[in-house]
């Protein structure tokens, strides 16, 4: 038999009419230009410039909600940074983190000391052991320079949720570093200690959600790099970037929206993507977010909406006194307090899962939260029962 990915390949190439190269869809490529954040780059080059005079920049904070380019941009002035260090013959690195995949101070460090050239384990020496050597190298290099490093934390709210800000204090309280923490969350400095939040001592730069016009010249631009000539309709581009709008001005969303659209025609031999491919492209994302957003929910927050269903099921108005009765069916000896159960409602209606409203039942007899479910049934009970 031969190689099946060949000949599925070789019938993408033959047969492909929709797209030319599906890369530049990604949110992860990086164009050579970076519409409408021309000018948080150059905010970046603003605090980093000193390390071309061997001089260790700003520490650096990026805010802004999802999909709007703060990745992007910290990447994009680390390649031009790079570039402008070569022809200046100064030791600059720029090393990128990103704190979903290495969620401990320990981590980080053994991650940097790796892509520095230090051979550490990623686990069994203490914390000092590995502090003194990512320090050590500082100290000499073969270049026979001084070097300034720069660390790009991305998401890291995640880190100090989970490990505590010593990261942070490790960094700033060493020689010839300087960081770049992104967030998604204006407040995550809540996370860091006082004497931390001196040392850092950060720029703040925001980045607003994108506009539906800026997310359309995205798009077009992105578009002509991925699709064949002539296969978009002209109300595609506009379709996907209004809903994006819609979904806090975020670009990776629009990016999704239009590359799921193009594979939808792909897949039924059409010649044009159409505004339908799109609108279908927007159900099935929701529904693959929908599914993720539960899977990886805490097993306690799975049980609650376990309890949603349940009710929802029976027809029930789902007050928080009965969510609670439900849910201790379900947990038996393992179940949280009541008190804790209202921060696990407000948590599912920030994800969008469940909405809550407060009727009054009348002179008397208080105030009640009516809870209800804000995903399909279906999809829900699927997802719950096959993890």
């Amino acid at each position: 038999m031969a190689n099946i990915f060949d000949e599925m390949e070789q019938n993408e190439t033959d047969l492909n009419i929709i797209f030319k190269d599906k890369k530049p869809l990604d949110h992860r490529f990086l164009p050579e230009k970076l519409v409408h954040r021309e000018e948080q780059i150059r905010q970046i080059a603003k605090y980093w410039v000193d390390a071309l005079n061997q001089v260790t920049p700003s520490n650096v904070t990026l805010y802004g909600k999802t999909g709007t380019g703060k990745t992007a941009a910290s990447k994009f002035a680390r390649e031009q940074l790079i570039d402008a260090a070569s022809h200046k013959n100064v030791f600059v690195k720029v090393e990128y983190i990103r704190c979903t995949d290495y969620t401990t101070e320990y981590q980080v460090i053994a991650q940097l000391c790796q892509k520095l050239g230090r051979d550490v384990p990623n686990r069994g020496w203490t914390k000092g052991e590995i502090v003194n050597t990512f320090r050590d190298i500082f100290k000499t290099n073969a270049f026979g320079k001084k070097l300034i490093l720069i660390v790009i934390l991305d998401e890291i709210d995640i880190l100090l949720d989970k490990d505590g800000d010593g990261i942070l204090y490790t960094l700033t309280r060493t020689d010839n570093v300087s960081v770049l923490s992104i967030s998604n969350y204006l407040d995550f400095k809540n996370l860091i200690k006082s004497r931390v939040t001196s040392s850092l001592n950060d720029k703040e730069i925001v980045f607003p959600p994108y506009g539906a016009d800026q997310l359309s010249d995205i798009l077009s631009e992105r578009a002509q790099l991925s699709f064949n000539n002539d296969v978009l309709d002209s109300d595609v581009i506009p379709l996907c970037s209004a809903m994006a709008a819609k979904e806090e001005g975020d670009a990776r969303y629009a990016l999704d929206l239009l590359k799921n659209a193009g594979e939808l025609a792909f897949d039924e031999n059409a010649e044009k993507v159409t505004s339908e491919h799109v609108r279908i492209a927007k159900d099935r994302i929701e529904h693959n977010k929908v599914t993720e957003i539960i899977q990886t929910l805490p097993l306690q927050q799975q049980r609650v909406l376990e309890a949603i269903l349940n009710l929802t099921k029976q027809g029930d108005e789902i007050s928080s006194g009965k969510l609670y009765d439900e849910y201790k069916e379900l947990s038996k000896q393992d179940a949280v307090t009541y008190r804790r159960i209202f921060d696990f409602i407000n948590e599912l209606e920030l994800l969008g899962i469940i909405s809550t409203n407060t009727i009054s039942r009348g002179r008397g007899k208080g105030r009640t939260n009516i809870i209800k479910l804000q995903c399909d049934e279906n999809l829900l009970e699927t997802t719950l029962f096959s993890i």
